[in-house]
């Protein structure tokens, strides 16, 4: 009879048929099956049998490596998530080792890309094997900083001429870090730089840019702009620096200023025969009743100018109601748009993700019982759609007229067809990422590559 080994809830382990030297797998007895992260899943035939390919990123902190994957189909399966919800999965079987000790198991490929581990180690794995012992880590294997590093030396790419900077506040942001990540992965040197840490000299001759007390900038081949709206006056300025200086910018000065100007891009809208939510603005409290009826009455919206992420945006249930949030508002200065109320959109709306000129991604949000702002900052849930081509192209033309090559374009789908809501112009990662399972960050890198016709890489690579 074999002794059962004690396993720790978290080790190392390695898989040589997927050429993935080591990854961290969280064990855990209560999931039957065993699961690894992967992307860009693709079946095709081989020796008339049906195989797969995948990426797998197997270092939840350097998402800069990722490792392409084949293995033959070996079943589909129905796997229900942490969140209740069952989906079909591709099941391969490979050779795992951990600790020396090396056995077959079944995996099932899913995207993991938003939980804690890259691997999730199940009960099918464990019996006749292991015993768990969850208050401890690593009984059988443990990886120092070093030691990971040199089995994953051969998947660092080689430096290149390309000098990216992001210019944001926090590094530390999904979208922040997967632009870093995808940047590094595809061989360029990155560089986050603080909007606030920085400051200009403008002169004729010799105009710059320094950092944090006196570090002249050198020169940047492209920065991609991610700028929180508290700070679009003066992040704005010095991305008008760097394109004085000859830099690339990934969404000029003056598309963002236009974008984050609620009130001018409804009117660029207008002008440019773009179907928008009736919307009405005034400025006297004489005014407000008559506001009301022009945009249909009450239930409507009234959204704060500066509003972002779903954030000072208000539904007024009734007349009454809205003439004293408008009101309010009035009273102290703020100004405000008031616009019509899509009912029959049930709490949905469609996020677009758009890069030059092409809508690369798509998800529909849906408001949490109780809420009818679908942001995801809200509390809304997303998932993959296919869009119409209306809708695409509201979404191309929206990006469009704004000048936009990046752009986060929002619609919603109304009874007189699919309205704008409003384009976002430092559109966040996270949410699209997850519910497509598409690496948007790569995307927005291979963008830059393209407008600064750098050198060319083998075309499965190219943007498509």
């Amino acid at each position: 009879m074999n002794t059962l080994q004690i396993i720790g809830s978290e080790e190392w382990c390695s898989f040589s048929l997927l050429q993935i030297p080591a990854i961290k797998a969280r064990i855990d007895s209560g999931a039957n099956t065993s699961s690894i992260q992967a992307n860009n899943i693709k079946i095709f035939y081989k020796d008339h049998e049906e195989w797969v390919s995948f990426k797998v990123q197997p270092l939840r902190e350097n998402r800069s490596i990722s490792i392409y994957c084949e293995a033959k189909i070996y079943d589909r399966r129905k796997v229900k998530s942490s969140s209740g919800i069952a989906e079909e999965r591709i099941v391969i079987k490979t050779k795992i080792c951990i600790n020396d000790n090396t056995f077959d198991i079944e995996l099932t490929l899913a995207n993991r890309d938003t939980m804690e581990f890259k691997m999730l180690l199940g009960r099918e794995a464990l019996n006749n094997r292991y015993l768990v012992n969850s208050a401890e880590k690593f009984l059988l294997s443990q990886l120092t900083d070093e030691e990971l590093e040199n089995k994953y030396l051969a998947y660092q790419k080689k430096k290149t001429g390309l000098k990216i900077a992001l210019l944001a506040s926090n590094p530390n942001l999904y979208s922040n870090k997967r632009i870093m990540e995808a940047g590094k992965a595809l061989g360029h040197q990155m560089v986050f730089l603080d909007v606030k840490q920085a400051y200009m000299k403008f002169d004729a001759k010799e105009p710059q840019i320094r950092y944090r007390g006196g570090n002249v900038i050198d020169e940047f081949d492209a920065i991609i702009p991610r700028i929180k709206p508290s700070i679009t006056f003066y992040a704005c300025a010095l991305i008008r620096q760097f394109d004085s200086m000859g830099t690339y910018c990934l969404n000029s000065a003056e598309a963002i200023t236009q974008s984050r100007d609620k009130l001018l891009a409804t009117q660029i809208f207008a002008k440019n025969d773009i179907q928008i939510p009736i919307t009405g603005f005034a400025n006297s409290p004489l005014d407000t009743k008559d506001l009301i009826k022009m945009v249909n009455g009450a239930p409507l919206i009234v959204k704060l100018l500066e509003s972002t992420q779903g954030k000072g945006v208000i539904l007024a249930e009734t007349n009454k109601a809205a003439e004293s949030v408008i009101n309010a508002f009035k009273s102290v200065n703020t100004n405000i748009l008031v616009q019509e109320f899509i009912k029959e959109a049930n709490g949905q709306d469609i996020r677009c993700f758009v890069i030059n000129g092409k809508v690369v991604a798509a998800m529909q949000r849906q408001a949490e019982k109780g809420e009818f702002r679908a942001n995801i900052h809200q509390g809304g849930q997303a998932s993959k759609i296919k869009i119409t081509t209306e809708e695409r192209k509201l979404a191309l033309k929206a990006a469009k007229v704004l000048n936009l090559p990046i752009a986060g374009v929002d619609l919603i789908r109304s009874n007189k067809g699919p309205l704008l809501l409003e384009v976002n112009s430092s559109p966040g990662l996270q949410g699209i990422e997850s519910a497509t399972g598409l690496d948007i960050a790569h995307m927005m890198i291979k963008s830059i590559e393209k407008k600064l016709k750098y050198n060319p890489l083998p075309e499965h690579e190219k943007l498509v």
